[in-house]
């Protein structure tokens, strides 16, 4: 028996140097608008994001740079593999991105892209850039608590 309310969410793909590039500082789902052979190369798992950013042309939102591989078993209605695709969120949410966007060193990254239910769905995030001593700062952060994990363990 299915639970009400519970959706069952299947990740394809995740932008792994998105949190180590930027300071994630807010995350928003939306969802994409694809062609049938991109669907089914997505359903495959043949997505990169590693060098998407979003982009908001004329009021849409835009993921450019999103890299999907070609169908394997279509033949002659292939999609191009790094299109600019739309992405589907309220036209509120929008201005509100726009908003946030055009703050200095502010960009809108994908950071995973997932099925919710029989959807694909795309995780974004409004971040700012991390300078190089911040990502040291990082790095030594997270070695600390892996150590810390390690010795609460013995």
């Amino acid at each position: 028996m299915k639970l009400k309310g519970v959706v069952n969410v299947k990740i394809i793909t995740q932008n792994r140097k998105a949190r180590h590039e930027y300071l994630i500082e807010e995350t928003y789902e939306a969802g994409i608008q694809l062609k049938g052979s991109e669907i089914k190369s997505v359903r495959a798992g043949k997505v990169n994001l590693n060098d998407a950013y979003v982009d908001i042309i004329d009021g849409e939102l835009f993921v450019v740079g999103m890299h999907i591989s070609h169908y394997h078993a279509s033949s002659h209605f292939n999609h191009p593999e790094t299109r600019d695709r739309k992405l589907l969120m309220h036209k509120r949410e929008i201005i509100r991105l726009q908003a946030r966007k055009e703050r200095e060193g502010y960009t809108i990254i994908p950071l995973k892209m997932y099925f919710k239910a029989a959807l694909v769905k795309v995780e974004i995030a409004v971040a700012k850039g991390k300078k190089l001593y911040d990502k040291r700062q990082s790095i030594k952060q997270e070695e600390q608590k892996r150590r810390l994990r390690k010795l609460g363990l013995r």
